[in-house]
């Protein structure tokens, strides 16, 4: 008697296509993947890009709370046991291609199948070691430490493969809401990093492994640059060290 065919399942396979409850979409920079307070129904898996979590508060503030890159899923919340509505608004930092897979199928996909299941699970053990990591570097780290923290993040250092030195376009107002600053501070700091060769440039940000340096050893010349006052342009504006506050990059 010939025995039933072995079920196999192909993880990278079902994350790579559409099928049942599962579409490719394309979004470009600025194009959200879902709005908070839109219904919770679907995951999305980021297979190229970059894309931007953020919440707004009741009186209109915006606070940015993860960074995600590709190979990372989006909006994983959608499978808590009673749907509701998202609780965040995630955005195209790049132009991205997602996977959608539909609440339903995605937790028969976390029920039925190991290898999946085991690769979601990884997913959110990292996601919350993450998280973990954010919160101590908020409540005891510098915000300069904690901005050279997030480049190195977002140049995925520490991460499997080569880092990427180049990392996406990201606005100084973006960096200070997760970095707990302010825009000039952010525009102080930066220059403060490039004056000391942690990283360049001029139109996109080039990290430098050095920078590590910073998060690993404090090594910063001269103290804690946040202790410092930023010098100020007549009329009371603030300057950066430096430079400008203004510059491509970052604007």
């Amino acid at each position: 008697m010939v025995g039933a065919a072995k079920h196999t399942f192909d993880t990278v396979a079902f994350l790579a296509n559409a099928g049942l409850e599962r579409r490719i979409v394309k979004l470009a920079p600025k194009e959200t993947f879902f709005t908070q307070g839109d219904p919770s129904d679907a995951v999305f898996y980021l297979q190229q890009g970059r894309a931007r979590v953020t919440v707004v508060s009741e009186i209109g503030k915006e606070a940015t709370i993860a960074l995600v890159p590709e190979g990372e899923f989006v909006g994983e919340g959608a499978l808590a046991a009673i749907p509701g509505l998202r609780l965040s608004t995630a955005t195209a930092i790049t132009a991205c291609t997602a996977l959608k897979i539909g609440r339903a199928e995605m937790i028969r996909a976390i029920h039925e199948e190991p290898e999946f299941s085991d690769r979601f699970m990884k997913f959110l053990l990292a996601r919350s070691m993450r998280i973990q990591a954010d919160l101590v570097d908020q409540l005891f780290n510098s915000s300069e430490k904690r901005l050279a923290r997030i480049l190195l993040l977002m140049a995925e250092y520490g991460q499997p493969g080569e880092p990427e030195m180049v990392i996406p376009k990201i606005s100084q107002e973006t960096l200070a809401e997760m970095i707990g600053t302010t825009r000039s501070r952010v525009s102080f700091f930066m220059n403060r990093f490039r004056e000391l060769g942690f990283i360049d440039y001029k139109d996109r940000i080039h990290v430098h492994k050095s920078l590590l340096n910073v998060v690993l050893h404090d090594q910063l010349p001269d103290g804690d640059a946040e202790k410092r006052p930023i010098p100020a342009l007549p009329g009371g504006r603030a300057k950066p060290a430096g430079g400008s506050c203004a510059n491509p990059v970052l604007n």
